[in-house]
């Protein structure tokens, strides 16, 4: 696929993404910046690498690991002006491939540079990223590609100590304040009435001194599962004699929003009302909420970049495939919701990672979910998480999918799959941009752009009343479709040779090219598996080749081969007729075993769970 677009190099052919990933994959905090600038300069050639965030002034930065010549070294600070790094904090990539020394003096002999700027959400430098040598450094694309991924995992990770000692620094003070400041008092009758409140409690609670006598304290409790259990347990604990301290939510009467406590209560001694003190923690609360969410996209970043597909490559240079780049560079940079239709195989997740990578969310982070993977009981709380004990197996808060995407790109992937209780409320975070977890009424925005994709004709859906119509014109605002591989035959050489390279230094074998007869034998077949059933039938070539030349038996293809033009005009040629015929030659072939290294799930590139749905929804059992 054409290079006018940015390309994402695959992790095997990346050894710097290699190496860093293995290096860093268990590490946080100091040890993990450690290890990888140590793991930067191991993987890049480079004597030197660091990672910086400003000082106390903006002038200056301090580093927060750096590797020089072979060995970590002391922390250094050192002013902006004057050094290729003042570009970088300015929120440039930088890369100085020599004279490095002579453009800025300060410098001292360094030859060339390469710096990455780490930006937080909203576009704010917190520092950078950078390595250093004393000889020539030449342009490498796959390289500034490295460093660009590896200033995300970096910002994710500075993000997250940042959150901790700011919860430190939060939880130090409210230790001060409890010990201090004015404790909320607030008297109760057995039965949860207001008796009195003090200026404290008043103020947490957002009433007024006329509103407290009789006012019931759980009016102030949110009608979600987790809430009301809280109190539930708090006040079985009272009743029991129990003194510990309860942490609550609440909600402020004056403008509803919501509020934690920590809520001590106990019985007055003439036992005519109950005691209860608590403070206000719901900073402290919202900030280990925010330290979640963080944790939770950094690990997904790492596994992100752990996979292969986060860094395929788009490639041909068929006219429809052009056509669809040309597309793909339109709509990036708007924010419209993209519907990609498309058979099974032929790259739609390619070009949503494509779409994300060239537009200003480009920074944030492209969350994905395989709505047809997942049980029709649990997309719900995947795509918008859940409370604790909102439902049987809820064993604690989850955060959904939508927030983790927050500020960039959710790809709902197999669209069609959706239930449609679950697309109702899909329907409502597209029109009002919020949405509540399973189990709370507690509403939470979100800013992010919508990219689904599928291999199902939803218009017929929403005839049989499979898809709601008016979510599919929410997603269809610009639909692409990818195409079929018998439609860019043309692509098939290059997409060869690419495989060969790809696969070949994995099996271990070294191989020249193709055979002629061969490739005409590839681009006379009809591939109804598409890329995917191309990738598999090399891949198998490769394990079976014997010489320098690649040749495919014609055993090898599932399907008995037919030219794409007959197979287009064919009357009954439909998708889901081709898609069946596929799925159960490759079963006869695997004699109808699904799971394991030799099933038909493996080979077909699916999870058995999904080829399982398949085989139902077409009809396919075993004769």
């Amino acid at each position: 696929m054409p290079k006018n677009l940015p390309t994402e190099p695959l992790l095997s052919e990346l050894p710097v993404l290699q190496a860093i990933v293995e290096g860093t994959a268990q590490a946080t905090g100091e040890d993990f910046f450690q290890l990888l600038v140590e793991n930067l300069s191991v993987a890049t050639g480079a004597a030197n690498a660091f990672i910086a965030q400003f000082a106390d002034e903006k002038s200056s930065v301090r580093t927060l690991a750096f590797w020089m010549e072979g060995q970590i070294i002391d922390n250094q600070e050192w002013e902006l002006a004057g050094t290729p790094c003042e570009d970088v904090i300015r929120g440039k990539l930088c890369h100085y491939p020599s004279d490095v020394w002579k453009l800025f003096p300060k410098s001292q002999g360094v030859e060339s540079f390469l710096g990455v700027p780490l930006q937080d959400i909203d576009g704010n430098v917190l520092g950078h990223l950078a390595i250093f040598d004393y000889k020539a450094m030449p342009e490498q694309p796959q390289l500034l590609y490295s460093f660009k991924i590896f200033a995300a995992r970096a910002t994710a990770e500075l993000r997250r100590i940042q959150a901790v000692n700011q919860l430190r620094f939060s939880e130090e003070r409210f230790r001060d304040l409890f010990e201090a400041a004015p404790i909320a008092y607030v008297h109760e009758d057995f039965e949860s009435r207001f008796i009195s409140a003090n200026r404290a409690a008043r103020q947490i609670l957002g009433i007024t001194p006329e509103q407290v006598p009789g006012m019931v304290g759980f009016s102030l409790v949110p009608n979600t599962v987790d809430a009301q259990r809280r109190v539930k347990d708090a006040y079985e604990a009272i009743q029991n004699g129990t003194d510990t301290a309860f942490i609550l939510e609440l909600s402020r009467k004056d403008n509803g929003k919501p509020i934690w406590v920590q809520w001590w209560s106990k019985p007055d001694p003439d036992g005519l009302y109950t005691r209860t003190m608590f403070i206000d923690i719901t900073e402290q609360v919202l900030m280990e909420q925010e330290q979640a969410r963080l944790k939770a996209q950094n690990l997904y970043l790492q596994e992100e970049i752990k996979s292969v597909h986060n860094f395929d490559e788009i490639i041909g240079h068929s006219p429809v495939i052009k056509t669809l780049l040309t597309q793909v560079q339109r709509v990036a940079m708007t924010d419209v919701s993209v519907l990609i239709q498309g058979e099974s195989g032929t790259g739609k997740e390619l070009i949503a990672r494509a779409i994300h990578s060239a537009s200003p969310r480009k920074n944030n982070p492209l969350i994905k979910v395989n709505c047809a993977a997942l049980p029709s009981g649990l997309v719900e709380s995947e795509l918008f998480g859940h409370e604790k004990g909102a439902f049987t197996g809820a064993i604690a808060k989850r955060i959904g999918r939508f927030e983790l995407a927050n500020g960039g790109t959710l790809f709902l992937d197999e669209i069609g799959e959706i239930p449609l209780e679950v697309q109702v409320k899909l329907l409502r975070v597209l029109q009002e941009r919020e949405f509540e977890r399973v189990g709370s009424q507690t509403p939470i925005k979100v800013d992010v752009r919508i990219i689904a994709a599928t291999n199902r004709n939803l218009l017929h859906e929403v005839s049989e009343k499979n898809f709601r119509e008016d979510l599919f014109y929410r997603l269809n605002v610009f639909p692409l479709t990818t195409p079929p591989l018998r439609e860019r035959l043309d692509d098939i050489p290059q997409l060869v040779s690419f495989m060969i390279e790809k696969f070949a230094p994995k099996i271990g074998k070294k191989l020249e090219g193709m055979s002629v007869q061969s490739m005409q034998r590839l681009k006379a077949y009809g591939w109804p598996g598409n890329i995917r059933e191309l990738e598999n039938v090399i891949e198998r070539a490769i394990i079976l080749a014997d010489g320098l030349v690649l040749d495919v038996d014609p055993e090898q293809l599932s399907i008995v081969a037919e030219s794409p033009v007959k197979l287009a005009q064919r009357s009954d040629a439909s998708l889901d007729k081709v898609t069946g015929e596929y799925i159960k030659s490759v079963l006869e072939q695997t004699h109808w075993i699904i799971e394991g290294p030799k099933g038909a799930a493996q080979i077909l590139n699916m999870q058995p769970s999904t080829l399982r749905y398949r085989m139902k929804k077409l009809g396919i059992a075993k004769g």
